[in-house]
């Protein structure tokens, strides 16, 4: 079993603010795993709502779960939005005889129900697939090709791998996503999230994929909104600055797990990531997930304007605005385009994110950042530069 510090951390962090923490991610990216580090499967504090002998164990829920004491682990909570209400009234008992830690494969607008419960009791930890820091920096083209979920990671053989993210595509479509009462079919969804791919790392272009699809501009943003919802997709929002220039206003949208991508784009092994034209697009993409896991922003954004000028990462942390520009080469180089972002949106840094071994100034404010340096960091720490 691969370790996970940081995200261990983080719970735990949660786990003593907050009497109710929810622990929100895609499926397979190990929530599980990582929960019966708190309490094991075979405690009655544990209740999985996929194992039937839990679910009847749940048929009376206040029954079940007001004589618990300590840490109480429901995992699956999003088959039973039911119990909301129910975690809200437990959460208020003075004293507070159990915390809960739930798990789901939703986020909390999906489960609006929890969101309108638990407010002001419901603290979210955000969980993805592995981290560069997790596997090990000389593991960074792996984790790349393969993707953070475990089982794709672990997989004995690139082909293997492949085959399990071909599957685990099929069955989330079909299986998970039924689960969670989405009813469109599982041939058109399939058919966005692939043309999606070839937009990987691009500004939303809904009326093309519309188009594509021979469908409405709004159906198409609400396939959108929907595997955003379940952890597949990140929607970058832009950033507007007070400037007299045009800027780009649609989100720009990424698949999340480069894995993914790059099974939904038939590239089973590096060499054909290699000699695929999406290949840039695809390290942009794993360098900025990597960015938000290791800097754990206040709020991030991208940032573009009409003219050409453009910023990969507009991240807002600890009262500071830093810049990332994610590059795949050797030796990058300060551009007009980053000078440009650094004046008009008045950066405290700007920091080039690139594959190479060694940190370096570019300019005023702006250096190079090997991206294996910028996973070592811990969240809620700071980034300093010399």
């Amino acid at each position: 079993m691969i370790r996970r510090p940081t995200d261990l951390h983080l719970i735990r962090a949660a786990l003593r603010r907050s009497r109710v923490v929810a622990l929100l991610g895609p499926r397979q990216c190990g929530k599980t795993t990582l929960a019966r580090q708190f309490v094991p499967a075979s405690a009655l504090n544990y209740f999985d709502l996929e194992d039937p002998v839990d679910l009847a164990r749940l048929a009376e829920p206040a029954t079940a779960l007001r004589g618990l004491r300590g840490l109480v682990v429901i995992d699956e909570v999003q088959r039973r939005p039911d119990l909301f209400p129910l975690l809200r009234v437990l959460a208020d008992r003075r004293p507070l005889p159990a915390r809960f830690l739930i798990l789901g494969s939703a986020s909390p607008d999906l489960l609006k129900q929890s969101s309108e419960s638990l407010a002001g009791r419901l603290e979210v930890v955000p969980l993805e697939g592995l981290r560069l820091a997790d596997v090990g920096l000389d593991r960074l083209e792996r984790l790349w090709l393969r993707g953070g979920f475990p089982l794709s990671y672990g997989a004995r053989s690139e082909n293997s791998s492949f085959i399990w993210r071909r599957q685990f595509l099929q069955t989330f479509l079909e299986r998970d996503l039924p689960q969670l009462g989405i009813t469109l079919p599982a041939g058109t969804l399939r058919r966005f999230w692939s043309m999606l791919a070839h937009y990987h790392a691009q500004v939303w272009n809904g009326a093309e994929l519309a188009r594509a699809l021979a469908v409405g501009e709004p159906t198409v943003r609400r396939y959108l909104d929907l595997l955003t919802g379940v952890f597949m997709l990140r929607t970058l929002l832009p950033w507007h600055e007070n400037l007299a220039k045009r800027q780009v206003k649609s989100p720009k949208v990424y698949i999340r797990d480069s894995g993914l991508l790059h099974a939904l784009l038939g590239i089973p092994d590096r060499r054909r990531l290699e000699l695929h034209p999406k290949i840039g697009a695809s390290w942009e993409g794993f360098a900025v997930e990597e960015a938000l896991k290791a800097l754990q922003p206040d709020e991030a954004y991208f940032w573009a304007t009409h003219q050409g000028a453009e910023l990969d990462l507009l991240l807002f942390k600890q009262g500071r605005r830093i810049g990332i520009e994610c590059k795949r080469a050797d030796a990058p180089r300060l551009t007009p385009s980053m000078r440009i972002a650094l004046d008009d949106l008045g950066l405290d840094r700007l920091l080039v994110v690139y594959p190479g071994p060694r940190r370096y100034a570019l300019g005023p404010k702006t250096w190079a950042v090997p991206l294996a340096e910028l996973a070592q960091m811990r969240p809620g720490t700071r980034f300093r530069i010399p």
